[in-house]
């Protein structure tokens, strides 16, 4: 439960980075940074391994390339459940997705490295 809840908040956390970086992506308050974390989790979760066995073809001729759109797609799906978070534009698009990835690899590392989320070898 405690992993959930940190992947949550620095998913979270993440976004708010991406709202401050990229225009055209708006998160409204921080519950709605919450909540959108969670759907970003949840469509990742299911709806992002079928497009990506679907678009696995176009994926293959474009070297890769193609996987930025299905993100991209995964990451716009996200925001239309969630009121408070909107993606508007292509640049938000295709490099909100990369920005959240860098922001929240950074974020789990810094809180590895001060041990929140671990539990002592005792317990």
């Amino acid at each position: 439960m405690l992993s959930f809840l940190l992947t949550t908040l620095t998913t979270a956390l993440g976004l708010l980075v991406v709202d401050l970086v990229i225009p055209g992506v708006t998160i409204a308050t921080f519950p709605a940074a919450l909540v959108a974390a969670v759907s970003v989790g949840l469509v990742n979760g299911f709806v992002k391994p079928v497009l990506s066995v679907l678009s696995l073809p176009i994926t293959f001729l474009t070297l890769g390339l193609f996987s930025l759109v299905v993100n991209g797609l995964c990451f716009w799906l996200a925001s239309v459940f969630v009121p408070g978070f909107a993606v508007h534009g292509f640049l938000a698009f295709i490099l909100g997705p990369v920005v959240l990835s860098f922001a929240t690899t950074f974020l789990n590392k810094y809180f590895a490295e001060k041990g929140i989320g671990s539990l002592p070898a005792n317990q």
